[in-house]
């Protein structure tokens, strides 16, 4: 009786310091306090203690042993209630916890200072601490020199250079550009020669076109003229003595009263007005005085013209600021000699353009070649005009080819022989208190004269910089609502490396966006956003790689950390990681514009690598996708995407569960909508909640009948097969023993499966019990033990199971509630059924789940329940609401009517 007394008292010290123990701990107040290691020896001495009190009061040594195996039996059946099992396991997690910590540490500074590891005892710039010789005759290659050399070769070798199409394209527009608005001028003049030139020669027709005004007043009163003698004879010559000697134009139109007089101007000693004079009185004596008057209509409708075209070419030069037109060629030339002009011009800029014009060319070089290529294509007298418009448009068209330039560098370097120098033996290579060179550290490597060494001192620095990056990891880690667990650390740790792991390994397109991705899909943003935001200085300060590339892959893993885990399917993931890749890319480019390094003739090859970081950021991102299923497999990892597959209704054990217990599953679904409006409420994860209610009774397919809301309105197998509490009761409980069997045989997760015992925590079945205690009282043999009828647990242990628990039990009251309805007949129908009787009757349970202490390890509040049934009735009500009462129609209106 003692024995039984002693464990039962112990079982309660247990249980309180259990539960006293775990709220400590949630609350942040254990394991993190200093006083944490005092608290736990504390708690286990306290126990040995009353374990020693009771010992001695038994004198009896074989009943002591008795005692002890007993005691020994008792906690091995309640393993998961002992705050002994507890402590052990906390210590154990602790140690391993430190044991991570360890590997972390030390394998993050392994990879990042791994260039650490074998330096030379010497370095340049340092005093020798002794003196050295060579001890035997060699002949070494002085790298730095060799080196030095062909640098040199390298600069000097030729650039190779290659036509620019688009610099082509754009003379060649420019120069036809030129040539049509010397088309469109020449057009406005007309035909040229206006006349036929057998009949009037081409240079008179273009100086009768050309010439001024009084010059062509003059020459129509000289024609005139001579037509006058021809008529009058040879004895009236006197009255036109002077025939070429008139009066200006402005002269003329000056009023007879201007006292003002001026010379005229004499037209006669200008060879091209002599000329053309005659040509026009031998065309008026060889034709008639009609056509000689049609020509000069013709004539002088074309000076008008060629007036208009010159006063259009000013206005052209005036707008262009290449003048090429500037003096009178253009119209000079005849149309077949412009026509022969144009095609001359192209044919010669094809060939200044395919041989290339190079930077920096001098300009006369540039114009000797123009003049050499018009000779053979361009009439002489369109030369000059030729050559104004290609100087105007050429411009350089090479551009240095970088690739094939670099290329032939590196041949160049290739052929310049090594620099080698023979050092004799015993010849001194360094000499005790002078510093140390370069030359001198390679002679020495060639001897193997230097003893290289572990920079413990810099490791030493590196790993205190990664204690303190980790130290913050685990502070941030301790104030998120995700609490890690060992391989969620190993996981963490795993991706970390990767970055500083390929890095090392010389490839620059590491695994950002991968690690940003997954930590941000599996732990949440203020997680992966902790880990980039620590790795990106400590990479930055430690290892040689470019600061553009090093910002590139940290944007894009912030993008992924702050975006992932709020996607809820594989193709926003995949959209995501487009997205990244376009961040990656993005801000390597903007990196390089901003240094300067975007300009110049190395602009393509910056686009190119942006180009390969965009490229890279996806491809990691591709990888990312295609590792998450199985790492969410290996880690025991639940995501929002995880968790919306599991939930689908056409997962096996789902679609088992509607086909085999409908009620079970009818029922499922309403304690998933009770307790995702619960958790939504109060913040929980409302994925977890959907997915674990789902699968929460799943246990019940081993014996759907043995289920009421199976039974369909048959015989309760327990009321006429059974008969016996106690196996009913079993049964009862059978359902989270075979649920969890269901569930790690489906390969289900830890926080999935932990919904299926969870939920009913260690509540007592109290209809069999009452029944129990009934036969008990008539039969005095039997003894009813409260364990035999309560589940095994254990209790929720996050708030998600606690609402499920609750959300649980309130279904099946609101369920009876709507059935007592019901029953009423039509007297009291369900509407009848108030708000707060639903209200008081949801309180009463919820405050009864409360003082069975089921909800102590939740992390649910008193103060919350009330608000949690208040949900339940709304979302009840919802699913319930009012419906119109239709009219039942009378038997003999019925038959009537049919």
């Amino acid at each position: 009786m003692k024995m039984q007394q002693f464990l039962q008292f112990l079982t309660q010290q247990l249980t309180h310091w259990r539960r006293q123990y775990k709220g400590l701990r949630r609350k942040g107040k254990l394991m993190r306090s200093p006083k944490s290691k005092s608290d736990r020896k504390q708690l286990l001495r306290t126990f040995l203690k009353n374990v020693i009190l009771f010992l001695s009061k038994t004198n009896d040594k074989g009943g002591r042993r008795k005692q002890e195996r007993a005691l020994q039996s008792k906690a091995k059946s309640v393993k998961t209630k002992s705050s002994i099992y507890s402590v052990c396991l906390d210590w154990v997690h602790e140690q391993r916890s430190l044991g991570i910590l360890a590997i972390a540490i030390l394998s993050l500074t392994g990879v990042i200072g791994q260039k650490l590891y074998n330096q030379t005892q010497l370095q340049v710039g340092h005093p020798a601490p002794q003196t050295i010789t060579a001890p035997y005759t060699a002949k070494i290659e002085d790298q730095k020199k060799t080196e030095a050399e062909r640098k040199a070769v390298s600069r000097s070798s030729l650039q190779v250079l290659m036509l620019d199409a688009r610099m082509n394209e754009q003379i060649n527009e420019n120069l036809q550009q030129l040539l049509d608005d010397g088309n469109e001028i020449r057009a406005v003049a007309g035909a040229f020669p206006f006349f036929d030139s057998v009949v009037l020669p081409i240079s008179t027709q273009r100086y009768l076109r050309s010439c001024n005004e009084s010059e062509w007043k003059a020459l129509l009163l000289a024609v005139e003229n001579s037509k006058n003698q021809q008529k009058k004879g040879t004895g009236e010559t006197t009255t036109s003595s002077r025939p070429s000697s008139i009066a200006a134009p402005n002269q003329e139109r000056q009023p007879r009263t201007t006292p003002q007089k001026t010379e005229p101007v004499d037209f006669s000693q200008s060879t091209d007005f002599t000329q053309a004079v005659a040509e026009l009185e031998s065309y008026r004596v060889t034709t008639s005085e009609k056509n000689l008057s049609l020509l000069i209509a013709q004539i002088s409708q074309t000076r008008k013209r060629y007036t208009e075209a010159t006063t259009k070419l000013l206005q052209l030069e005036t707008v262009t600021p290449e003048a090429v037109y500037e003096e009178s060629f253009l119209l000079d030339l005849s149309d077949v000699e412009w026509e022969k002009t144009q095609m001359g011009i192209h044919q010669s800029a094809e060939r200044i353009l395919t041989q290339g014009i190079p930077q920096g060319l001098p300009k006369n070089i540039l114009q000797d070649a123009v003049s050499l290529q018009l000779q053979s294509f361009v009439p002489e007298s369109a030369q000059p005009l030729a050559k104004n418009l290609l100087l105007a448009v050429l411009k350089p068209n090479l551009q240095k080819d970088e690739e094939e330039t670099r290329e032939n560098a590196q041949k160049a370097a290739a052929g310049v022989p090594p620099v080698i120098v023979k050092v004799r033996r015993g010849e001194v290579i360094v000499k005790k208190g002078e510093q140390v060179t370069a030359w001198n550290v390679e002679v020495l490597e060639y001897y193997r004269l230097v003893r290289r060494e572990v920079k413990w001192r810099g490791l030493l620095k590196l790993g205190g910089v990664i204690a303190i990056a980790i130290g913050v990891f685990v502070w941030v880690e301790r104030h998120i609502d995700y609490e890690l667990r060992q391989r969620d650390r190993l996981l963490v740790l795993l991706l970390t490396l990767s970055v500083p792991g390929l890095v090392t390994m010389g490839l620059p397109y590491t695994t950002w966006s991968a690690l940003g991705l997954l930590l941000g899909s599996f732990y949440g943003p203020t997680l992966g956003l902790t880990v980039v935001g620590l790795l990106l200085p400590i990479l930055a300060a430690t290892l040689d790689m470019s600061k553009a590339a090093l910002l590139a892959g940290a944007g894009g893993a912030i993008l992924g950390s702050y975006i992932a885990q709020r996607l809820r399917s594989r193709e926003e993931l995949a959209l995501l990681g487009v997205a990244i890749a376009l961040t990656q890319g993005g801000i390597y480019l903007v990196v390089k514009i901003l240094i300067g390094q975007a300009f110049g003739s190395t602009w393509y090859i910056v686009l190119r690598e942006a180009g390969f970081f965009a490229l890279s950021g996806l491809g990691w991102s591709v990888v990312a996708l295609g590792l998450s299923p199985y790492l969410e497999k290996v880690f025991d990892l639940v995501t929002p995407i995880r968790l919306a597959e599991l939930a689908n209704p056409n997962r096996p054990l789902l679609k088992r569960l509607a086909t085999e217990t409908p009620g079970t599953f009818q029922h499922t679904l309403f304690v998933a909508t009770l307790a995702e409006a619960a958790a939504k409420e109060l913040g929980c994860n409302v994925e977890l909640v959907r997915a674990g209610t789902l699968y929460h009774d799943i246990g019940k397919m081993h014996d759907p009948l043995g289920f009421i809301e199976n039974q369909m309105g048959g015989p309760n197998k327990h009321d006429t097969e059974i008969k016996d509490p106690w196996k009913s009761a079993e049964i009862i409980k059978k359902h989270v023993t075979e649920g969890l069997v269901m569930a790690r045989k489906h390969l289900l997760p830890t926080a999935i499966q932990a919904f299926i015992p969870e939920h009913q925590g260690t509540m007592l079945i109290a209809y069999f019990h009452h029944q129990a205690q009934q036969m008990a009282q008539e039969d005095p043999s039997l003894t009813v033990d409260d364990a035999d009828f309560r589940y095994d647990g254990p209790i929720p242990q996050s708030r998600e199971t606690g609402i499920v628990m609750l959300a649980d039990s309130c279904e099946a009251a609101l369920r009876s509630l709507q059935a007592s309805a019901k029953s009423v007949g039509e007297k009291r129908s369900l509407k009848d059924v108030s708000t707060e009787q639903a209200l008081t009757m949801l309180n009463n349970i919820l405050r009864a789940k409360w003082q069975d202490n089921q909800l102590v390890d939740s992390g649910l509040k008193r103060e919350e329940m009330s608000q949690i049934a208040q949900i339940f009735v709304d979302v009840w009500q919802q699913f319930h609401h009012k419906r119109i009462a239709y009219p039942k129609l009378k038997a003999s209106n019925t038959v009537r009517n049919s």
